[in-house]
């Protein structure tokens, strides 16, 4: 049975406690920005990326190394957050993004570009969950519903402009701007959060021991983890000496990290969170939807390039459908929460949409029009929408205020373990996929294919549409053929958290800040 709700008026505030909160959440929203920016401006400009540093070998890795940096750290911004106070963990958080930002912009090679990305996800862990809790600080969870859902639209609005951004930059001043861009943003990002973030100070507490064991347990099982889902099946074969290993350092890491968090004072990842039945459902349902979400969208921009031939930003622009279903349904489902109080039927809205989205881009073909193209990832982008943010509020209204940092950041790990694991299977099995296509569809033409000159670890969207059709053709053919499938295989995901959401007790959302 769920609680019953009743109808209750909107918080008042002063008018100058509504501008306090205005200017705070200004503060916040450029700072998610920067962070989201940095998920989607690369997408456009990767395949450009790795055929000019000769990577395409490690294409996967520009993208999962920032998951991955920033999955490790977000338990450890969140606890420490709820300790030392939200702006000293925040202002730390940019500095190293910006740091980060800097060597990628200046990298020669592939391996220091990498090396750029996993700095910038050090930093960018603590943007979005420091961001959302802060935001849990000030403003009930019966109001924060549509502040959440404008939240939510920041990583759609980043999702158009970042590909846009990096398709542009891309053809002209370069794809290193891709990183410089962020230093003016991250400069603005930490005057914002010096200027505007004013929250009530924390009370003195007694000096509490920090889990560094958890921390570092936590990190190598982690990453331990993406291993194995990266170079399983490509790099090394599964029943490989260096997988099977990995897999067992895995086991043997996560169950010393749960032995380790049932006895530090203060854990990085509480084992109590999980005894709260809607904690457990929504991070199971943020794990799915994390792993779906990212191993579609991550590859999109570079297969509409490959396929369709058009240039960088054209394809950031054929992906604003996705986004802007993901604004809209975002937004609205934030605005509705906040009136009615109601939120379980929207992640379990967004969990169908999301299957049904999957299911309808694994059915496109090379020959498919671009309106149809656009229709399905809209559809898919609907369904993120619904059931993003609202995830992350039913976790923050079953925690006090104390540990909102810690819950928040918890529930955001398991999603981004989602995300790192769903960039580096769907990386892993698309760039196998691919070289196993390529060798069938181009087998047959012989000395023809290899006039080319160039490996496919060299391939760029130009390069592909400077070919002959006669070798054109496969090629784009064998991209189709390695990626779609793939979405049909991640259906069941969307049907896991449907259920792990029914689970879900439908709580009254508290009108007071504890």
């Amino acid at each position: 049975m769920t609680t019953a709700h009743v109808a209750r008026p909107a918080t008042t505030r002063t008018p100058e406690a509504q501008r306090h909160l205005t200017l705070l959440f200004i503060g916040l929203m450029i700072t998610m920005l920067l962070a989201a920016l940095n998920q989607t401006v690369l997408s456009t400009a990767l395949p450009t990326i790795v055929g000019e540093l000769d990577g395409m070998n490690h294409m996967t890795w520009v993208i999962t190394s920032y998951i991955l940096a920033s999955t490790i750290v977000m338990p450890i911004y969140g606890r420490l957050s709820d300790i030392v106070g939200r702006k000293p963990a925040l202002l730390t958080a940019i500095t190293i993004f910006i740091a980060g930002s800097i060597v990628g912009g200046l990298a020669p090679n592939i391996e220091l570009l990498i090396a750029g990305r996993v700095i910038q996800g050090l930093g960018g862990g603590g943007l979005i969950i420091l961001s959302q809790a802060a935001i849990a600080d000030v403003v009930p969870a019966r109001e924060r519903g549509k502040y959440m859902g404008i939240m939510g639209s920041v990583f759609a609005v980043s999702s158009v402009i970042g590909p846009l951004l990096g398709g542009w930059m891309t053809e002209g001043p370069g794809w290193r701007w891709t990183f410089w861009m962020s230093i003016p943003l991250g400069l603005i990002a930490i005057a914002s959060t010096l200027a505007f973030l004013k929250l009530p100070p924390r009370q003195e507490t007694e000096r509490k021991r920090i889990d560094y064991l958890g921390m570092a347990l936590l990190s190598a099982a982690t990453t331990s983890l993406v291993l194995v889902c990266t170079w399983g099946g490509g790099t090394y074969a599964w029943d490989s000496p260096q997988v099977l290993g990995l897999i067992g350092a895995t086991v043997v890491l996560a169950t010393l990290f749960v032995w380790a968090e049932g006895r530090a004072e203060q854990p990085i990842i509480p084992l109590a969170l999980f005894r709260d039945r809607n904690f457990t459902a929504a991070t199971i349902a943020g794990l799915m939807i994390g792993i779906a979400m990212f191993g579609a969208v991550g590859y999109m921009p570079t297969y509409i390039q490959m396929v369709t031939g058009v240039s960088a930003t054209v394809a950031g622009l054929l992906m604003v459908p996705m986004m802007g279903g993901l604004l809209v349904s975002s937004i609205a489902a934030g605005q509705a929460v906040s009136r009615t109080g109601r939120y379980k039927v929207f992640p379990l809205a967004s969990a169908v949409v999301m299957g049904i989205g999957l299911y309808l881009l694994s059915t496109l073909q090379v020959d498919s029009p671009t309106w149809l193209l656009c229709t399905y990832m809209a559809v898919f982008g609907i369904g993120i929408g619904l059931g993003m943010q609202i995830i992350v509020l039913i976790v923050q209204n079953s925690f006090p205020n104390s540990m909102v940092g810690t819950a928040t950041a918890s529930t955001n790990y398991f999603r981004q373990v989602g995300a790192t694991v769903g960039s580096a299977v769907v990386g892993s099995v698309f760039a196998t996929r691919l070289t196993a296509e390529l060798d069938e569809h181009l087998a047959g033409l012989g000395e023809a294919a290899q006039s080319t000159g160039e490996s496919a670890n060299s391939f760029t969207p130009a390069l592909i549409n400077s070919l002959p059709e006669a070798i054109r053709v496969p090629i784009i053919e064998s991209y189709n053929e390695a990626l779609l499938p793939i979405f049909a295989l991640m259906i069941p995901l969307a049907i896991t958290a449907f259920i792990a959401l029914l689970f879900v007790k439908e709580n009254d959302l508290a009108t007071s800040v504890d």
